[in-house]
Formats: structure tokens, sequence, C-alpha cells
């Protein structure tokens, strides 16, 4: 966005939940000579951080607060596309953050953010490299969501084919591992952790108990 003379500042969307209404508002903020502005959006009501975050910067973007540039070739058709791509974290996100409070809690110790096997490049969020389970936390809009996923109207075309593109690659990924005699675990962001920990039970159980090796949904019941 701009300041009040045009110059160009950076921008960040700050997502709270309101005490009177419980529901999740989004506000904008940036900073001009060393002050902190800011510019409420209103209440976004989606079920994940990375929709709300997405909302957010739509709103912002109606509202003319965010600066067009000269897209291009750019992988955004936006700016208000980009900046919430842009936000979304690649590791260490809430959902991630609370299976690992919720696992460690349990007693289970593990390692976070590296590769099941070496000489692929795969990286899982949490791994048990003693009883070889991968386990991974997706977010609803990269990895294609059926309930919670939601394209962006503009440059649709793109957008499909980016997401269908990465569920492809977590398929390929889901066998490279299970050929390598790991066992998958894959939950959703918006899966209720007591769920996602219990499935992350289930596989160590079953490499425990020698079982086949196989790729555990969060969605497959």
């Amino acid at each position: 966005m701009s300041d009040e003379s045009g110059v160009k500042v950076p921008a960040t969307v700050v997502l709270t939940e309101s005490r009177r209404t419980g529901h999740v508002v989004a506000r904008l903020e940036w900073a001009v000579a060393g002050r902190r502005r800011r510019y409420s959006l209103g209440e976004v009501d989606h079920p994940t951080r990375s929709s709300n975050l997405r909302a957010a910067w739509l709103l912002a973007e109606e509202a003319g607060l965010l600066v067009a540039e000269e897209i291009g070739n750019s992988w955004a058709s936006s700016s208000g596309t980009r900046a919430s791509m842009r936000s979304n974290r690649a590791r260490d996100t809430k959902p991630e953050l609370r299976l690992r409070s919720s696992l460690h809690r349990e007693g289970l110790r593990f390692r976070v953010n590296a590769r099941p096997v070496a000489t692929l490049r795969r990286t899982a969020d949490v791994l048990f490299t003693k009883h070889k389970v991968a386990v991974f936390v997706d977010g609803c809009y990269w990895h294609g969501c059926s309930t919670h996923r939601s394209i962006p109207s503009t440059n649709r075309e793109f957008w499909v084919s980016k997401i269908e593109g990465n569920k492809s690659r977590d398929r390929e990924t889901d066998s490279l591992l299970v050929e390598h005699g790991w066992f998958v675990v894959r939950v959703w962001e918006h899966t209720p952790i007591d769920d996602a920990a219990a499935l992350v039970r289930l596989g160590l159980e079953e490499s425990k108990s020698k079982h086949a090796a196989r790729v555990l949904r969060a969605d497959v019941r």
C-alpha cells in the first residue's frame, strides 16, 4: 500500500478474536515515519487461518488500500492474492504446533521438518525415525481440501492446475515413502487435534506391530 505522500510501504494483516462476538476480526497494519497505523477490515468467517488471511487481503484490495503492481507472468493474478499466499507459512504453522504440543504431552519424541528418506526431496512435518512414521499437516488451500478450498476467481485456470499439481505430488510422496517402508499419516489443518493425534498413534502402533506400511488419512474412515 502507499502512505499519504504516495510512497509505497509494506503492510501486514493481523487476525484477532473479538471478545464481544468471538468472531475473527482482521485489520491492516503498516508503519509511517516510525508510527504504527491500523485500518479495520472487518470480520472474516472462514474455518482456517489461511482462508481468513486471503479473505482479509481481498477486503484490503477491494477497499483500495493496496498498490497495483505490474503482474506480468507472476504466479499471482492480484496484489491481494500474492500477499495472501506469501503470508501463509510453509512450516511451523499453528496446526502443526498444536499437534506437536499434543504429541509431546503424551511423551512422544520426534523430529520436525525433516526428510524421511535422505535421498528424496520430501520433508515431513513430524517424523518418528525409529518407527518410520511420517506425519504431514496439509493446508486446505495448497493441498486442495474439498471442504474448505477456495479457488480465486481471477486466473482460475492457473490456480486449479497449481493445486492439482500439489495433490499429485502428495500422492507421489505417499507412494514413494510407503515403498521405502514408511507409514504416512496425513491430516488437514482443520482436523481436530485429538483426531490427528489418534491417527498418529495408530500409525505408531501399526509400525510397532510390524504391519505393512501404508497411508493413513484423516478424511478416510
